[in-house]
């Protein structure tokens, strides 16, 4: 079974400024109050920023309706102050395994 947490449709591309874009993903965490749905995006986030050479603004968002505390993680995982201490955090050794490139 596939959990879906990204579909196609979840992922909106449009232009952005001078030779820019605007991406926007909804993701839907596992169930409603998923304990890792700030790491899931915070990986999305990490991903992104280490394979797209595009410029882009990036806005990770926990699909409407999808986790009793979305509005909270939204913030947190859209926070850039936030994002870069979560990413500079030795101990997310699991974030370290999210976004490593598969050889």
């Amino acid at each position: 079974k596939r959990l879906l947490v990204i579909t196609d449709e979840s992922v909106q591309v449009q232009p952005f400024e001078e030779n820019g874009y605007l991406v926007r993903i909804d993701f839907n965490p596992t169930v409603p109050h998923c304990s890792l749905a700030s790491l899931i995006g915070l990986c999305l986030r990490g991903k992104i920023q280490k394979n797209v050479v595009e410029r882009i603004k990036l806005d990770i968002v926990i699909a409407e309706g999808k986790h009793s505390t979305e509005e909270e993680i939204n913030k947190k995982i859209n926070d850039k102050e936030r994002v870069a201490a979560a990413l500079e955090n030795p101990n997310l050794e699991m974030f370290d395994s999210c976004i490593r490139d598969e050889e």
